[in-house]
């Protein structure tokens, strides 16, 4: 038994997704996730130019042998690229392996440790009225825990709001599926780190008291504070009990948390652009963090983040694992897989995908009362329809960024 082709597929159905497409010699597929959103055709020539070759004639059951040899026989390690074209690999024959066992991959993975995964949804509002308007939407599809964004007074365009259709810096740049524009030029966005601050904790105060204390309630702050203003925030947000405080500060500098721990008891929540275990190295070790944000597309696939995360268990620390609309839902099934069978599963982003991502990936999960399940289809439940696909080709996307008031770049 070998891997006989390894097909690299580009479609843009709501967005940009780069899918990798594993067939052995009986016959069996297996998909992986590689999108890097903004920077998808990167991966896409890692893969095609550096990787497929290096696939054909190898043991599609040896999962960890091969995902050591794409990490080490490289030399250059880590970093974004490298990972996500790993975990693409890496997915794709964990697919595989289930198919050839007939199970749902969860139950090679040690079977279920709960029987659903809770998962979070987007709300965000312009203003107050706008914000309950998207809370109560959400709860209708049935979300019981919900990430509050809102706008600032006096900026026009910030990271978040759905309802953000255009900046007035950026007249005509349309979202598509917020926050990833299409275009040939990424749209810029205003910020002011002190208006925001001031704002927010009167936004959780009048959510807290139009939907009780009940609601598990999330927010990100999208790595824009230095660690004395995480810490002021998370301090300030206290009262209203958040579930977590995501990206306060960026993490980089892991050692800046220490600062933002000893100011607050806010959960804090860290992670979506990390994309190995020794980013989390200084932030689980110390007990810094409360949830790890990777996802299993940018962290290099099962393998590694099933690594992370046992680390992190060892201090109570649990996943949240990242789930945009930029993850594919070949990457958010592998992520739903992964959840349900770890024991420190904390909870899972949740975006919706549009109807034609739909009708290129079909899938087999399922969503009721606030909880995400994989089903049991054998592999991750998720089967690429090549026809469709190839009605949406690649088209350029780029997220945001930021200035600050005197025209600074800033962390968007």
């Amino acid at each position: 038994m070998s891997i006989i082709a390894a097909d690299v597929i580009v479609t843009s159905p709501d967005r940009n997704f780069v899918t990798l497409k594993l067939t052995t010699s009986e016959g069996v597929t297996g998909l992986g996730d590689a999108t890097l959103n903004g920077r998808e055709l990167a991966v896409v020539s890692y893969l095609r130019d550096h990787v497929v070759q290096l696939l054909i004639g190898r043991d599609e059951h040896r999962i960890e042998d091969t995902w050591q040899f794409l990490y080490r026989s490289a030399y250059w390690r880590r970093g974004p690229v490298t990972m996500a074209a790993i975990a693409a690999v890496d997915v794709a024959l964990w697919d595989i392996k289930a198919k050839y066992a007939r199970m749902p991959l969860y139950q090679l993975l040690g079977g279920a440790s709960r029987d659903g995964l809770l998962a979070y949804g987007h709300a965000s509002g312009r203003d107050n009225a706008e914000l309950f308007d998207s809370i109560r939407a959400h709860q209708a599809q049935g979300f019981r825990a919900i990430r509050v964004q809102s706008g600032v007074p006096g900026l026009h365009a910030i990271y978040g709001i759905a309802s953000n259709a255009t900046s007035a810096r950026n007249a005509g740049v349309r979202y598509d599926h917020e926050p990833a524009q299409r275009g040939a030029q990424p749209a810029l966005e205003d910020w002011d780190t002190r208006r925001y601050l001031r704002h927010l904790p009167g936004v959780f105060e009048a959510v807290r008291h139009e939907f009780g204390p009940d609601v598990p309630l999330l927010h990100d702050g999208h790595h824009r504070m230095t660690p004395i203003q995480a810490a002021a925030l998370g301090r300030s947000l206290e009262p209203y009990d958040l579930f977590w405080l995501e990206d306060c500060t960026p993490a980089e500098n892991q050692e800046a948390l220490r600062l933002v721990r000893h100011h607050t008891t806010t959960p804090l929540a860290i992670g979506e652009i990390f994309n190995s275990i020794w980013d989390y190295q200084v932030l689980v070790r110390e007990q810094l963090i409360d949830y790890v944000r990777s996802s299993v597309t940018h962290a290099g696939g099962i393998t590694h983040l099933r690594r992370i995360l046992d680390v992190a268990a060892q201090y109570q620390i649990k996943s949240g694992m990242h789930g945009p609309t930029d993850v594919s839902p070949v990457g958010m099934a592998a992520a739903m897989h992964l959840g349900l069978a770890i024991h420190n599963f904390g909870i899972q982003e949740y975006m919706v995908h549009g109807a034609r991502t739909d009708e290129v990936f079909e899938q087999s999960f399922t969503w009721r009362d606030g909880y995400l399940h994989p089903g049991e289809t054998p592999g991750i439940g998720v089967e690429l329809n090549v026809d469709a696909a190839g009605k949406y080709p690649y088209e350029q996307a780029y997220l945001p960024y930021n200035r600050l008031v005197d025209g600074t770049v800033h962390d968007w």
